[in-house]
């Protein structure tokens, strides 16, 4: 269950940038329609990884001609073929639309809190949907889900639970969100930059065109939003978005998605730092809960008894 420390770092890394990147995604919502925002976000993410691919490119034809062994060590890798690297990138970018526009959607009419908090119901998702693939899971990961579902209702959810429009889109968007992990969790071997700009360009090019056919799109007040546009697109796509990818290579998916759900937190903490909004007592203890959860999840196993016991709790 424990991943390595570089993982859990670059996942980190993509949490607190979305934690930051929210209010961005609001404030688009003022200038155009939703999937208008997400079709011009997404394709500007594409964008921000080309020079990236390029130089990967030029960087291993370069390192093929300099030494001689270069092919030799590219072949034992086992690059995946071609129609594997597109079928990675069309999944992974179609969950990814259906999810962000679901979301986008919905904040319209929900309560942000609310909103963060049903998204980030994939904590409890995604563990099912891993034990339902493999038969696998394990007492602590599920105490681990307790934890920080809990926390994430004491952050997020102030007064009652009332069940509103706008929380079914939120609840299939959590649900859609967990697909998006366990497809990335499918495709190991393909690159991660690859992998993030075809889903970054199959995501934009099925928003924008659905933008087309049932959103009026105003180009002067594109240009007006022009700067959430480029935040969501450069920092909460080309960086966090590839982190996600990058960070979930040979780590747990259910163990990914409770650093992942530490975007709250941060949303919450960059309020209290930069805002200065007050953090109460009942978001504090909120906060405390998902570390904890996020600590135990990652500790080792030592002993071998605990490693017998762990094995027994095992369903």
């Amino acid at each position: 269950m424990k991943m390595p420390l570089k993982n859990s770092l670059i996942l980190l890394a993509a949490a607190t940038i979305w934690g930051t990147a929210f209010v961005a995604q609001s404030a688009g919502m003022d200038y155009m329609g939703p999937l208008t925002f997400n079709g011009l976000r997404y394709f500007l993410g594409a964008a921000v990884l080309s020079p990236f691919l390029l130089l990967k490119r030029f960087g291993s034809r370069r390192a093929r001609h300099t030494d001689p062994g270069a092919a030799l060590k590219t072949e034992e890798r086992q690059i995946p073929s071609v129609s594997r690297i597109l079928a990675g990138g069309m999944f992974c970018g179609f969950f990814l639309c259906v999810a962000s526009n679901l979301q986008q959607y919905a904040i319209i009419s929900v309560d942000v809190g609310k909103a963060g908090f049903l998204t980030a119901m994939y904590i409890v998702i995604v563990p099912l949907l891993a034990f339902f693939r493999t038969g696998h899971t394990s007492l602590r990961l599920w105490i681990s889900v307790a934890l920080a579902s809990a926390g994430l209702y004491f952050l997020s959810i102030s007064g009652g639970m009332k069940f509103e429009s706008g929380d079914a889109a939120l609840v299939a968007c959590a649900f859609v969100f967990s697909l998006h992990i366990m497809c990335i969790d499918s495709f190991p071997d393909v690159d991660g930059v690859l992998l993030s700009f075809l889903q970054f360009l199959v995501a934009g090019i099925l928003s924008f065109g659905a933008a087309l056919a049932v959103e009026t799109i105003s180009w002067p007040a594109v240009r007006a939003g022009w700067f959430p546009i480029v935040y969501a697109g450069v920092f909460s796509c080309g960086i966090a978005y590839t982190f996600q990818i990058i960070g979930q290579k040979g780590a747990d998916p259910a163990a990914a998605s409770l650093i992942l759900s530490l975007e709250s937190v941060v949303s919450v903490l960059a309020g209290f730092l930069l805002l200065g909004q007050k953090l109460t007592s009942r978001e504090l203890f909120g906060c405390v809960l998902m570390f904890i959860a996020i600590v135990l999840v990652q500790l080792p196993v030592s002993g071998s008894a605990f490693r017998s016991g762990e094995r027994e709790k095992t369903l």
